[in-house]
């Protein structure tokens, strides 16, 4: 555990570094042929079957599959022997999460209500970015007590898998059933191939990118085949051995220094120039997404946590007490990777896609500052 909070953690430096560069060459003279290259096609194309994407298509749809195959290893890991395999100790973080999907929504249709356009983004501010939110953490060090990071990992886990539940649903459009039926035969294929004892990776990669091929044509986005995937393959021991436990360690790294640094290259672009004063302050997109991730998500993983707790629903972790837990929340506002994600889907081709960022980034940039404050001030080191 502790070493892939490492991982993450320095991925979610790699990431700021990443968005970093992509902010300055979006405002330098080099701007256009950053955006060139972002809508570069690329691709294969044989017959009625055509995979030919821009570059920055590619990212979100193909890298992230491998962003969310990891996520669904570690959900699965964590159901079955980590802090979610038994309900009293997933009581607490799930109940944050929980509370921390439900009041930044809230927060969002207070300000956008009556706009059926701008309702598409409600989900925005909903998931937490692990990868940020340990890399501040790291930046305490001892301060930080290995509880508080094992909690709000768990939370932060749970929080994917809500977002992973919201893309299904709510942002898959235009099924089309043969396709659908096709990637059903695939996962159907590798589950018994996990049940006849086949324990070799390579099969389950290849049925991975079959699997993203038909996703991609049924409407459902194909970064669900990842998690797909993670749930057949073999997780049990075997001579010290777990393919699953294998796969999930070695994309651990790649995820966190290839894969979220290539996305923030590719997503965190603002062009400040072209953006539109009277849309910012008069868009209810923004302002609900900002409130929504910088004051809904802190008081519902807080709020509820505190209500779980004095209701004996659940108890706090050990080493753990309210100062940490609001420290807590309040990086819970970190919503870069997820927001922007689910943004894109909920935006696509909207003018909207391109400044929800500035909301996205400020809410994070304020989660971040205000959590290391609550937390930095502990003064004793943490054991």
């Amino acid at each position: 555990m502790l070493t892939r909070l490492k991982s993450f953690a320095t991925g979610g430096g790699a990431l700021m570094v990443s968005a970093l560069v992509a902010l300055v060459l979006a405002n330098s003279p080099t701007a256009d042929a950053y955006h060139a290259v972002l809508h570069l096609p690329m691709g294969l194309s044989a017959g009625a079957l055509s995979y030919v994407l821009p570059l920055e298509a590619w990212v979100n749809d193909g890298l992230m599959a491998i962003f969310f195959l990891l996520v669904g290893l570690e959900i699965r890991r964590e159901m079955m022997e980590g802090q979610l395999a038994s309900l009293q100790r997933a009581a607490a973080p799930a109940i944050a999460a929980f509370g921390g999907m439900v009041v930044p929504a809230a927060v969002f249709f207070l300000f956008a209500w009556g706009d059926a356009g701008a309702m598409r983004g409600w989900a925005v501010p909903v998931a937490t970015d692990i990868a940020f939110s340990l890399a501040v953490l790291r930046v305490l060090g001892s301060r930080v007590p290995v509880g508080l990071r094992v909690f709000l990992t768990a939370l932060a886990i749970l929080d994917d898998l809500a977002a992973i539940v919201i893309i299904a649903v709510f942002y898959t459009d235009n099924l089309d059933v043969a396709a659908l039926a096709a990637g059903g035969l695939v996962i159907a294929g590798l589950a018994v191939l996990n049940r006849t004892g086949v324990r070799a990776l390579w099969p389950y990669m290849a049925g991975f990118v079959v699997l993203w091929a038909c996703f991609a044509r049924s409407g459902i986005h194909p970064t669900l085949a990842g998690v797909a995937v993670a749930f057949v393959v073999p997780m049990q021991e075997q001579d010290g051995h777990s393919p699953a436990h294998e796969l999930e360690h070695w994309l651990t790294d790649v995820v966190a220094l290839y894969v979220l640094p290539l996305f923030g290259l590719a997503n965190a672009g603002l062009h400040f120039g072209v953006m539109s004063w009277k849309v910012l302050i008069q868009d209810p997109v923004l302002p609900g997404i900002f409130f929504g991730l910088a004051v809904g998500k802190p008081l519902g993983v807080f709020g509820f946590t505190w209500l779980g707790v004095k209701a004996g629903l659940t108890r706090l972790p050990a080493q753990l007490n309210n100062r940490l837990l609001l420290g807590a929340a309040v990086l819970c506002g970190i919503g870069f990777t997820m927001s922007l994600f689910i943004g894109h889907l909920a935006f696509a081709g909207d003018p909207r896609s391109t400044e929800l960022k500035l909301s996205v980034f400020a809410a994070s940039l304020v989660s971040a500052l205000l959590g290391l404050v609550i937390l930095g001030a502990r003064r004793s080191p943490a054991p």
